[in-house]
């Protein structure tokens, strides 16, 4: 008697059960249309990263004179929850942490702001770069250079001038860095008495260097209705054995643009070959 009339009650509604069990089927792929699908999807992470560049200041240096001045001013950001800070020669890595829900496009400007007030306390030539923290932040693909035989200015010199412009037009790709390797560097020792006894400066020496370190064009040549650049190329090429920067067009030239008594320069040497234990500590 139950069960025959419950069956009556569920034919006289079957229209409406049918309709309240498509319901959910329907909320179901409507949600699952509306979800978001991508390799790297769009989170917001409540994290903002800082890089802080200051020539090539030794660490303990950076620590006192950036790092500090910078992570105290980041404590006033309103939902900070933490900060936390690499540094190394000439860098420091600050990673500022929010709590979650946080508003990061806010939370990115107020960082800006709050890095420009001290930016004045900072050491001239101090740099910054703020980025938020999301999967698009850091490289996707990443490939090494290694060579038993070239150097690692060499390397890095391929990387920027050969790679680079190469893997820049393939379809997709926003951005190229490269890191690692070395930059080409000399060093020049000086005999700072020596220096002093002719009224010279460190200045004199890196001027004089600077300006004989340059690549510019001179003027234009016409020859059978064909016009070709002049170009000098007076751009450092290394240091030879008998303590003379060489370059390219002289392998045997001697610190140019400026005459000093040699007793004045000890040594000259290339600085990008230098070990950790070759460099004076501060």
């Amino acid at each position: 008697m139950n069960s025959s009339t419950l069956t009556e009650r569920i034919g006289r509604h079957r229209r409406s059960l049918l309709f309240l069990l498509l319901l959910p089927v329907l909320a179901g792929i409507g949600a699952a249309l509306s979800l978001p699908v991508a390799l790297f999807p769009n989170i917001q992470f409540p994290r903002v990263r800082i890089s802080l560049d200051a020539g090539d200041r030794p660490a303990q240096q950076m620590v006192l004179q950036v790092t500090t001045p910078v992570e105290q001013a980041l404590l006033g950001i309103p939902r900070l929850s933490d900060v936390r800070s690499t540094t190394s020669r000439g860098a420091a890595e600050i990673s500022a942490t929010f709590e979650w829900g946080t508003d990061m496009i806010a939370a990115a400007l107020q960082v800006n702001a709050a890095i420009n007030q001290v930016m004045a306390q900072l050491p001239p030539g101090t740099s910054s770069t703020v980025r938020r923290m999301d999967p698009t932040v850091f490289p996707i693909i990443a490939h090494s250079l290694t060579s038993q035989t070239v150097s690692l200015t060499t390397l890095r010199d391929i990387g920027l001038f050969q790679l680079r412009p190469v893997l820049t037009g393939v379809p997709g790709v926003a951005q190229i860095g490269v890191t690692g390797g070395q930059d080409e560097e000399f060093q020049i020792l000086v005999n700072a008495a020596r220096l002093a006894a002719y009224g010279l400066s460190f200045d004199d020496i890196a001027k004089a260097v600077a300006s004989a370190n340059v690549l510019s064009a001179v003027g234009r040549l016409e020859d059978h209705y064909k016009l070709f650049l002049v170009v000098s190329n007076e751009i450092l090429a290394g240091v030879t054995r008998s303590d003379t920067l060489s370059s390219r067009r002289s392998p045997t030239a001697s610190l140019p643009s400026m005459t000093w008594p040699p007793s004045a320069v000890r040594q000259l040497r290339n600085g990008s070959a230098l070990r950790p234990t070759d460099m004076t500590p501060y």
